[in-house]
C-alpha cells in the first residue's frame, strides 16, 4: 500500500551506524527527518550527506533528528563517511540504516513489497526509487514526502523551509504562501472565521479576497 502524507509513519526497528534503534522510540516528542539512498558509493549521495551533516545545529534549532538510509551493509556506511569527510568537509553525524533485507525500503513503499532479494548485487539503477526523504511529526505521521531522481542533488535548504512551515503551521491557523520564508507573511486558513481571526491576530490582516487574507507570520 502506498503512503500518504498524514499516513503514520510505519515504525521498525533496524541496524545503523549507532546500534539498533527503534524508529518510533527515537523520534520522541520532536520532529525527524528520514531520506534515503539507493547505494553507498554513488557520487550525487556523497555530496547529499555532507550537506546534511553541516545543517546539525539548523535541524538541533528545530528539534529535528536525522536518519538516513542506504540498502548496502552498515560496515559499508562506515568507510563511505571516510570518503564523505574527505570530499565533503563533513562527515553523517546522524545514524545511517544498513538496509540490506530491503525491508525499511518495502515498508516506505521506495522499493515493491514483493520485492525478492537483499542487497547483494543490486546496483544503484535497481534502487533508483530509494531517493525519497520524509519528514516525520511527533505525532508519528508523515508531513512531506519528496522523491528525486538519482541525477538530481536533493535541496536540503528546501526541506529546511518546509520544516519550518510545518512547525509554524502546526502551531497557528495559518498556512505559507507560495516560495515563503521563515519570517515573511503567511495566510490565514479558510476555516478561521474574520471574527477568530479578531482573536488570533489582533495586529489586523490585509484582505486581498475573502479567501486570501494576509497576516505577518505570527510569533515573529
Amino acid at each position: 500500500m502506498s503512503l500518504r502524507i498524514n499516513d503514520e509513519a510505519p515504525d521498525f526497528t533496524a541496524e545503523t551506524t549507532e546500534g539498533s534503534i527503534n524508529f518510533h522510540e527515537w523520534i520522541g516528542d520532536g520532529y525527524a527527518i528520514l531520506f534515503s539512498h539507493p547505494k553507498d558509493f554513488t557520487p550525487v549521495c556523497t555530496t547529499e550527506l555532507g550537506y546534511m551533516a553541516s545543517l546539525s545545529a539548523e535541524f538541533a534549532e528545530r528539534n529535528c533528528k536525522v536518519m538516513g538510509l542506504s540498502v548496502d551493509p552498515v560496515e559499508d556506511h562506515t568507510a563511505w563517511a571516510a570518503d564523505i569527510k574527505e570530499t565533503q568537509g563533513h562527515a553523517p553525524n546522524y545514524p545511517m540504516i544498513g538496509d540490506t533485507d530491503l525491508a525499511v525500503s518495502k515498508l516506505y513503499s521506495m522499493l515493491p513489497a514483493d520485492e525478492e532479494g537483499t542487497s547483494e548485487g543490486r546496483t544503484a539503477s535497481t534502487n533508483a526509487t530509494v531517493r525519497t526523504v520524509f519528514i516525520i511529526g511527533p505525532d508519528k505521521k508523515i508531513k512531506l514526502m519528496l522523491t528525486y531522481p538519482m541525477s538530481t542533488g536533493r535541496n536540503f535548504d528546501e526541506v529546511l523551509r518546509v520544516l519550518d512551515s510545518i512547525q509554524l503551521t502546526a502551531q497557528y491557523q495559518v498556512a505559507t504562501p507560495v516560495n515563503w520564508q521563515k519570517g515573511e507573511d503567511c495566510i490565514i486558513v479558510p476555516a478561521v472565521s474574520d471574527e477568530e481571526a479578531k482573536e488570533k491576530f489582533p495586529g489586523g490582516w490585509k484582505t486581498i479576497k475573502p479567501y486570501l487574507r494576509v497576516v505577518p507570520q505570527p510569533g515573529n
